[in-house]
């Protein structure tokens, strides 16, 4: 099964990247996104990242909550928008 982790609500998370098996780790990164010609940035969001190839992936939480931050400014923003993911959410 691979290396993995116990989450805060002790869930068992695999630490091994799905396109190339390697190591994963917890770091923050930047999410961004492209909608109707307008670009959405979400800096500093918990992300686990493939030491190998670089692949992020995001726990169950986290995505929830970037669906609930990009629909919340989906028909607020002009041409770009760039939130704190860590001042959003907390």
């Amino acid at each position: 099964m691979g290396k993995w982790y116990e989450n805060e609500k002790g869930e068992k998370i695999v630490m091994n990247c799905v396109m190339c098996k390697g190591t994963l780790e917890n770091k923050n990164t930047t999410f961004m996104i492209e909608l109707d010609n307008c670009i959405i940035i979400i800096k500093n969001v918990p992300s686990q990242v493939c030491k190998q190839c670089g692949e992020v992936t995001y726990s169950d939480e986290v995505a929830k909550q970037l669906e609930k931050l990009v629909n919340t400014v989906r028909n607020t923003i002009t041409e770009i928008t760039v939130i704190n993911y860590t001042e959003k959410v907390a």
